[in-house]
């Protein structure tokens, strides 16, 4: 069996396609479509933003340690240089005190010889007179200390 085709159905079914895709098109599609393609070009705009802030950030990142090694290197500058200053003035103290303990260690040394010469004078005036007073009390009598023996 053969059915032939019915060409006022068929044109009716075509035309309520057509009619049927414009109005989809208009309502559903197209918005829909748009709504994609929009949101592909805010992705799109994002993920360039992204890609941007991330090379700012390298570069803020890059120049951040830049500056904190040249920070490193000025505060090691100032340090040793401190501490070559604060070395030289401990040398230069230390220098002070060596010279002040010689001054002292050499004053003191004179005013011992000084005492040590007083005490050999001392112990030679005593030395004398007990001689004297040995001898006068030996020989019983008398000595003249301004005549010599004759």
């Amino acid at each position: 069996m053969h059915i032939p085709p019915n060409w006022g159905t068929f044109f009716a079914l075509i035309v309520s396609f057509l009619i049927f895709w414009f109005i989809f098109s208009r309502l559903f599609f197209r918005p829909f479509l748009n709504l994609l393609s929009e949101r592909e070009c805010r992705l799109k705009d994002l993920g360039d933003r992204t890609e941007q802030l991330l090379k700012e950030a390298r570069a803020a990142d890059e120049e951040r340690e830049r500056r904190l090694a040249h920070v490193r290197r000025e505060a090691l500058a100032r340090r040793d240089a401190q501490r070559r200053r604060v070395e030289g003035d401990a040398a230069e103290i230390v220098e002070k005190a060596k010279a002040q303990a010689h001054e002292l260690l050499e004053r003191a040394r004179a005013t011992v010889e000084d005492e040590l010469r007083a005490a050999q004078g001392e112990l030679e005036r005593a030395g004398r007179s007990l001689a004297a007073e040995l001898a006068e009390r030996v020989l019983g009598r008398r000595l003249d200390a301004g005549r010599g023996p004759s």
